[in-house]
């Protein structure tokens, strides 16, 4: 049973709509990420939930009980914001108590509660600091104590960590999960940053222009996207094209790729054009034709980047370009150069069959 309900959820702006009939479940203690690029309507989704912006149709259930129609403060939910939104004229303690003196909870009991909160974000010791002598990340850690702190029912963020470096984000993302599950509570993370919504997602709800284009877990979402915006949006692929040589009534068609024939499962007709989806870590490269590569086709090595624990080649082969990426324990990165020719291959089952009219 799902414990947060939204149910053609509208919002619309000067006569346009910008989040469309939106409908998603999500369960108690359950993280969520709203996914997608800037426009798509997360964040005004994310301000319906919260109360800062009115829904102009459908309905928000948390717990069962209707909550679209109650201001903010009646919600029961903590918000993250992108910017902290800290005062900087009080102190961490202050920040961090402001919302249960707003509920007029006893002194004594807010001493205990804000101190819970700042030991769970590991800033016992802050209080009397004020925000202008933190860091960011203890800023946000500020912010997220102060959500915490009032016990909501749902906690709400908002790209929380898009104002922090590389390694700090990386950091923060862990100590957020790690925290929201040791509370248990329902949370939904707003952002644009694919690696860090496969990170942190219990599912991750991938949005586009108002709409949900596909809720799945994050290995779902990367393995098996529903719609071509998911397959492009999430991650990195390579988009190909192939004849369809032959077609057979098992739902499965002979395909003509860059030269080499290859059975692949996709419904289809004869002689048609058919469009692929690969990712770069499924094309596979050889400096020899062996029985794993019997369907391999020759590519030239355009360009050659080292990434680390991989390497990334940009091949060519019949005008098309491939990005492939191979890790430096699979295939030595000095035994290919720029100019060489190879042979590239991929399972036939890590093709993602592309949903666009042709």
């Amino acid at each position: 049973m799902s414990y947060l309900s939204l149910e053609n959820v509208v919002k619309t702006f000067n006569k346009t709509e910008v989040v469309k009939k939106l409908s998603l479940e999500i369960h108690k203690g359950e993280l969520v990420s709203f996914l997608g690029p800037s426009g798509c309507g997360k964040t005004t989704t994310l301000n319906m939930i919260a109360g800062f912006l009115e829904v102009d149709g459908g309905k928000i259930e948390v717990d069962g009980k209707p909550v679209h129609l109650l201001p903010p403060n009646k919600r029961e939910m903590g918000m993250v914001f992108q910017n902290y939104a800290l005062f900087p004229h009080m102190t961490v303690y202050e920040n961090v108590a402001y919302g249960l003196k707003l509920r007029k909870v006893a002194k004594s009991e807010i001493k205990i509660r804000v101190q819970e909160a700042l030991e769970m974000v590991r800033l016992s010791g802050y209080e009397k600091r004020y925000p202008k002598e933190l860091s960011g990340g203890q800023q946000q850690r500020v912010s997220l104590a102060r959500a915490l702190v009032i016990k909501p029912k749902v906690l709400l963020l908002d790209e929380p960590l898009s104002n922090l470096d590389a390694k700090l984000r990386q950091e923060m993302r862990e100590e957020i999960v790690d925290i929201q599950k040791k509370v248990g509570i329902t949370t939904i993370f707003v952002t644009h940053d694919q690696e860090e919504a496969l990170a942190i997602s219990d599912r991750i709800a991938v949005m586009y222009e108002g709409r949900i284009e596909q809720v799945d877990t994050p290995a779902a979402i990367y393995n098996y996207p529903k719609t071509d915006f998911v397959s492009q949006f999430i991650g990195e692929v390579n988009h190909i094209q192939g004849k369809v040589l032959e077609a057979y009534s098992d739902k499965r068609c002979k395909m003509h790729f860059f030269g080499n024939e290859q059975i692949v499962a996709i419904q289809s007709v004869k002689d048609s054009e058919v469009h692929f989806f690969i990712r770069p870590e499924k094309v596979q490269i050889s400096l020899g034709k062996s029985n794993e590569s019997k369907e391999a086709f020759l590519s030239k090595v355009e360009r050659k980047m080292f990434l680390g624990a991989k390497t990334r080649y940009i091949l060519r082969a019949n005008d098309q370009h491939l990005v492939a990426d191979i890790s430096n324990t699979v295939l030595n990165p000095n035994q290919i150069q720029e100019g060489n020719n190879v042979y590239t291959f991929w399972n036939p089952e890590d093709l993602l069959p592309s949903r666009m009219v042709r």
